[in-house]
């Protein structure tokens, strides 16, 4: 099977749905897991972002940047099952 070459975009589009699908699986996993280090494990999350958002007063406008991201097990796992699906399309 020939490589094919793909833009940026392609691989940040991946790794988005990955990280989209592993964090709806790991919210629903929160519902469903009895409270305990199970849960604890699968639904902790590290939240690394801009807080506070930065702002920039042009005195015309007022620009508020800002993002954050919610990352944890279940997500990365998300990722990876998602670049090694990657492989056939």
């Amino acid at each position: 099977m020939a490589l094919k070459k793909r833009g940026a975009g392609f691989y940040l589009v991946i790794i988005l749905a990955g990280a989209l699908l592993g964090s709806g699986l790991g919210d629903l996993a929160g519902y469903i897991l009895p409270s305990g280090v199970v849960r604890d494990f699968f639904t902790k999350a590290i939240t690394p972002g801009i807080n506070p958002p930065l702002t920039i007063n042009l005195l015309v406008v007022s620009l508020t940047l800002g993002f954050t991201l919610k990352l944890n097990i279940i997500a990365l796992l998300g990722i990876v099952l998602m670049a090694y699906l990657l492989k056939w399309f």
